[in-house]
């Protein structure tokens, strides 16, 4: 089965964010992505409630960049507060364009430091994040894009009968996982070019099952903030403010990066970790279990998620894993560990070569 915007718009609204009558829902996305756009708004209405729809054009965001003026960069707009607070619910569609040029990495970081009230308070009311499979997505992937599209329908359970009911074996899987992970206090990341211990005692592990990501399939939490010790390669390729990154390496001492190198990209991973105080910290640990994405498409929503990899975010973390990290950037890096790699828990091996022991 081919990708269907319809189930998927079925599945966001139903599974995702459980609209009910009377809320008010956001849908954020580019005119790419309009054929769910129309799905999701009769819905949301036949759901009895209010969507509010916010497109823009693809390469909206980055003219923004590169003409907006110092003060537009820096200042949120009057109203943009108001409207998320006046929200229940709100959807963001990923709609993948060709990788920008010639933007100064800075302004980015910035814009979205501008942004950190907005994204806050969002993360405070139901959410999704999800994606609508494009032309520059497939080849991004590697993929024709009918090809892509059937990725992205599998990825999400869109071709199976039931996929709530798959999600639902996700969730099972996952909370198995938590049992084990939540008994550790240290977690050990080896591989040929990485060797970083992280305390985690204390610290609650989420189980994600599609309900702010679609597709899912990751548990994660926040490690403690000052105990990343050592070093990490994240070998699969990844975006950052349209710019691809990649074979990122990474030094921690005391929690802090204090080396940092990328073969490409590297003035765009600098101007992330110059973006607050909090940016050279970490506040996410994620280990992925989705069996059924095998492959990077360089796009972060779906290769954190690939069974045998683990990431680790950058900057702001999740209150509710006991997080305290505060910071306009949340950049997920991800390393493959399916050849030669180990997870420890406290010395004991948790998942070799990228198989849950």
């Amino acid at each position: 089965m081919s990708y269907d915007p319809q189930r998927h718009a079925l599945l966001l609204t139903d599974y995702c964010l459980e609209v009910q009558p009377g809320q008010r829902v956001l849908v954020q996305t580019t005119t790419l992505a309009l054929p769910l756009v129309e799905e999701l708004h009769r819905l949301i209405l036949r759901r009895g409630a209010t969507p509010v729809i916010r497109l823009s054009y693809p390469a909206q965001e980055d003219d923004f960049y590169r003409l907006a003026s110092d003060a537009l960069i820096d200042a949120l707009e009057p109203l943009a507060l108001a409207e998320v607070e006046s929200l229940q619910a709100s959807v963001r569609i990923m709609t993948p364009v060709p990788p920008a040029q010639g933007i100064d990495p800075a302004r980015p970081a910035r814009w979205r430091k501008t942004l950190a009230p907005l994204m806050r308070a969002r993360a405070a009311r139901r959410w999704n994040l999800t994606l609508y499979p494009t032309p520059a997505g497939a080849e991004a992937a590697g993929m024709t894009l009918p090809q892509y599209e059937a990725f992205v329908a599998s990825a999400m359970f869109l071709d199976t009968p039931g996929p709530v009911a798959k999600w639902a074996e996700v969730r099972a899987l996952q909370a198995r996982l938590i049992e084990r992970l939540a008994r550790a206090d240290e977690v050990h990341i080896l591989s040929q070019d990485t060797d970083l211990r992280l305390s985690v005692g204390g610290r609650g592990w989420v189980n994600s099952d599609g309900k702010r990501n679609m597709p899912s399939g990751e548990v994660f939490t926040g490690p403690i903030e000052s105990s990343a010790e050592g070093h990490i390669l994240f070998d699969l390729p990844t975006q950052y403010a349209g710019v691809t990154v990649r074979n990122v390496r990474l030094t921690f001492r005391a929690g802090r990066v204090v080396e940092a190198s990328a073969e490409e990209g590297e003035a765009t991973l600098q101007a992330a970790l110059e973006t607050d105080g909090g940016s050279r910290l970490l506040g996410e640990l994620g280990i992925g279990s989705n069996s059924g994405i095998q492959r990077p498409s360089q796009n972060i929503l779906f290769d954190e998620k690939i069974g045998g990899t683990v990431h680790l975010a950058l900057g702001n973390g999740y209150p509710e894993t006991g997080g305290t990290n505060v910071s306009a950037l949340h950049w997920d890096l991800i390393t493959d560990l399916r050849k030669g790699g180990q997870v420890l828990l406290d010395g004991e091996v948790f998942q070799q070569d990228g198989v849950f022991v």
